[in-house]
């Protein structure tokens, strides 16, 4: 299968299409239509998010053009959708009266719209979380978790313990975050280090879990880790310099290995029994030089791969075959076995202009 995509940033002038190819499992239109869900991913690179749901035993599918989208995050009661861009943070509203009235007649569950945006500035924006109805932030390269405030670029939160000060260098390469009873509790990073770009060097083996609330280390040696989720008392992370699934006792510090998937897994969010993992491959950089994977990168994947959490055995997958080699990260929409969305470019998407108004005497 195959769809045109522009290959410019959604601001610029249009330019020639980008082929974007991809493939699936034949499970997985059906196991997205018996969970009743769909999915938001997004991806950097092709500077997209992409929703994908089901409806009448097909894959639907719809591009989206965003400026280098990162993190996603859905707020708690589905109403509130926020995508990290380049330097700044999209929030889109989902109007269910609006779902309810577009094609296929009863297929689509939710329709995000933008409604506003919060200008950072370029922060190297990654993973987001809901606690409650306020939106937290890892901002990568200031070395902390912020919120968002009208007043200034970001609001200073929490930094891990061994970073000394705020500064735009990248010291440990924060990157995921898990919420736990509406609070950040967990994060990851690349590495224990507090100088520019200091995780690099260690990169292999340097990744670590901590607990925000008593800034501890819960667990070492990860090689990149991403997306620690909380789920079932353990946390469940991404050790994505080994294409791993894996699951952290959070008391004792104690890892397993849950599955293990032929990308640079990066972005996890869990859903009942199941675990949708973002697969990426690798760019010919010193990024990855000497991180395990980088031994298999002709053989490693992009898209994404639906873990059976019982079994740690695929009970579905999505591969692009070309036009996209990255995914960021990834978000289950529940309820909705389509879903529909406007981006803030949405007249470059090819899309109509969707208009809301309150109604009259309200």
């Amino acid at each position: 299968m195959a769809d045109p995509s522009p290959t410019t940033a959604p601001n610029a002038e249009p330019a020639e299409l980008r082929e974007v190819r991809y493939e699936h499992s034949l499970s997985l239109p059906e196991l997205l239509e018996r969970l009743q869900v769909s999915l938001i991913v997004s991806t950097y690179q092709a500077g997209k998010l992409i929703a994908l749901g089901s409806h009448g035993g097909q894959l639907t599918k719809s591009f989206h053009n965003f400026d280098r989208p990162m993190g996603v995050a859905l707020s708690g009661d589905g109403d509130s959708l926020a995508v990290a861009a380049r330097d700044k943070v999209w929030l889109l509203r989902n109007d269910r009266t609006v779902a309810r009235q577009l094609p296929p007649a009863g297929g689509v569950g939710s329709c995000f719209l933008t409604r506003s945006a919060s200008v950072t500035g370029e922060i190297q924006a990654h993973e987001m979380g809901w606690a409650g109805d306020e939106l937290w932030v890892v901002n990568t390269l200031f070395s902390c978790l912020v919120t968002l405030d009208p007043s200034y670029s970001f609001v200073p939160r929490w930094r891990p313990s061994f970073i000394t000060e705020l500064a735009a260098e990248d010291r440990c390469h924060l990157n995921g975050m898990a919420v736990v009873d509406g609070r950040p509790k967990y994060v990851t990073a690349m590495g224990e280090t507090n100088s520019a770009g200091g995780w690099r060097e260690g990169k292999a083996t340097g990744g670590l879990l901590i607990d925000v609330e008593s800034n501890e280390v819960v667990a070492r040696g990860f090689a990149m880790p991403h997306s620690p989720t909380w789920h079932g008392g353990c946390v469940w992370l991404l050790d994505s310099g080994r294409g791993l699934v894996l699951r952290c006792d959070p008391k004792t510090g104690q890892v397993s290995q849950v599955a293990k998937l032929p990308g640079y897994t990066r972005g996890m969010v869990i859903h009942g029994d199941h675990a949708f993992v973002g697969l990426s491959k690798i760019r010919e950089t010193s990024t990855f030089g000497g991180v395990p994977i980088a031994a298999d990168r002709a053989r490693l994947k992009c898209g994404f791969g639906i873990v059976n959490l019982r079994t740690g055995e695929l009970d579905a997958q999505f591969e692009f075959a070309a036009g996209v080699d990255e995914i960021f990260d990834l978000e289950v929409v529940p309820n909705a076995a389509s879903v529909a969305l406007r981006g803030p470019f949405a007249h470059n998407d090819g899309e109509k202009t969707i208009w809301t108004v309150p109604s009259p005497g309200s």
